[in-house]
C-alpha cells in the first residue's frame, strides 16, 4: 500500500531542510508513515483512495499527494526533532503540514468533490 498516493522524496521535502538525515534515509520510517498517511486518508474521507486510484482524474491527484505528504512528514519531524534549530522550529512544520493534511482531507470528504475527481462507489 506505500506510495500510492505520494512519494517518499515528497514526505522528506514537506519536513523540511532540518529533518534528522537517519530517519529521511530509512525506508521503513518512510513506508511507516506513508502507510499511515493513506490509511488515515482513506478513513477520514470514508473512500478508499488507494484501490480507486487510478479512476481519479489527473488533476485532482494532488490533492491526495498533498494531504499524504503532509501527514507523513508531520510524522517524520515528530519522530526525531533533533536537527532542528529549535523544538519550536519542528513544532512549526509540523503544525504547518498538519494544517495542509487538514484542508486536504475536508475537500475530499465532500461528495461533490468526490464525483468531480473521478471517485465512484462513495
Amino acid at each position: 500500500m506505500s506510495f500510492i498516493l505520494c512519494t517518499s522524496g515528497a514526505i522528506v521535502y514537506k519536513a523540511g531542510a532540518n529533518v534528522s538525515t537517519l530517519a529521511a534515509a530509512s525506508g521503513a520510517i518512510l513506508e511507516q508513515f506513508s502507510d499511515e498517511a493513506e490509511g488515515r486518508i482513506c478513513a477520514e474521507t470514508k473512500y478508499d483512495w488507494l484501490t480507486n486510484y487510478s479512476s481519479i482524474k489527473a488533476s485532482f491527484k494532488p490533492i491526495l499527494a498533498d494531504a499524504a505528504s503532509g501527514y507523513a512528514a508531520a510524522m517524520l519531524v515528530a519522530y526525531d526533532m533533533s536537527g532542528y534549530t529549535t523544538r519550536g522550529e519542528g513544532e512549526d512544520v509540523v503544525n504547518m503540514n498538519m494544517d495542509r493534511f487538514q484542508k486536504a482531507v475536508a475537500l475530499l470528504k465532500e461528495d461533490k468533490i468526490k464525483t468531480k475527481m473521478g471517485a465512484t462507489n462513495s
